[in-house]
């Protein structure tokens, strides 16, 4: 007896696109990828290889730049979500898709102080995120930022955790603390100004994460978080990742040198991570 089908989907990954806004006094980059996945009536390719309801992933990527002319400086969410309408909308055997868009950000370069209307420079190694997702009926909208690194070398400490037989850990009173946000947030409705929300979001991360006292990156999450919905009323939750990249305290003593907090080791793995989701009321599970 052959097993049923559980679940399928299939799309197209790492679409990459870039436009340029061109307005008479300076213009805009996009640095785009875009990865497309669909649900839906499949089951005859997978099952008896009858393809008459296959979508080619490769009109997947031809649609995307022909949806993307005429609009270049639209911004990572209308796009989405555009092109996940006009998929639903050509093909009724779509059930459902999501639709994720990243890419870096792009900024004038300062020539002679003022921005140069058409050189650019990438800022840091940050990504920005939108995913779409949805059916004929509904539609969610999400953000967010990825691989934003920060880190803090006073204001974090970390004591009093439970301690067994095999802990080697010394309690520290303080601690330099270095991590990369890595943020995801539900967008209420859509009628958002999608790009200012999103900066309202990153500077409010950037700024709680520099000014609160911290006593672990538990609390860290939290405050991140509070910080964020309280910036943004136009978001409903936000998770968020933490990895804890360690900066381990180097013992000099055996070459009669004091280390007063000075020099540190920075470790890549293995690492601590901590997440959560925190929610607005009329959101939460």
């Amino acid at each position: 007896m052959r097993l049923e089908l559980a679940d399928s989907h299939y799309g197209k990954s790492r679409i990459r696109l870039l436009k340029v806004a061109r307005f008479e006094d300076r213009h805009v980059l996009h640095d785009w990828t875009v990865d497309v996945s669909m649900q839906g009536d499949f089951a005859a390719a997978f099952e008896a290889g009858d393809n008459r309801n296959v979508l080619p992933t490769d009109t997947m990527k031809n649609t995307v730049y022909a949806l993307a002319h005429g609009h270049a400086d639209e911004s990572m969410e209308p796009f989405a979500t555009r092109l996940g309408r006009h998929f639903l909308h050509e093909h009724p055997q779509i059930s459902a898709l999501s639709v994720t868009v990243t890419g870096p950000a792009w900024e004038p370069i300062e020539a002679k102080g003022t921005a140069h209307p058409h050189a650019f420079r990438r800022r840091s190694g940050e990504l920005r995120v939108a995913e779409v997702g949805g059916t004929r009926k509904r539609t969610t909208v999400a953000a967010g930022i990825a691989g934003l690194a920060v880190t803090k070398t006073a204001g974090s400490h970390f004591e009093g955790f439970v301690q067994d037989r095999f802990t080697t850990l010394a309690e520290e009173r303080d601690r330099v603390l270095a991590t990369e946000i890595n943020a995801r947030w539900t967008y209420r409705d859509q009628e958002v100004d999608y790009d200012r929300s999103w900066e309202q979001v990153r500077q409010a991360l950037l700024e709680r994460f520099a000014d609160h006292e911290s006593a672990s990156l538990q609390h860290t999450l939290r405050e991140l978080a509070d910080a964020a919905l309280a910036a943004c009323d136009t978001i409903a939750d936000i998770h968020i990742t933490l990895p804890n990249r360690h900066c381990l305290f180097v013992d000099l003593t055996s070459f009669g040198l004091t280390n007063d907090g000075e020099i540190f080791m920075p470790t890549d793995a293995p690492f601590g991570v901590i997440e959560a989701r925190v929610a607005r009321p009329d959101r939460a599970p």
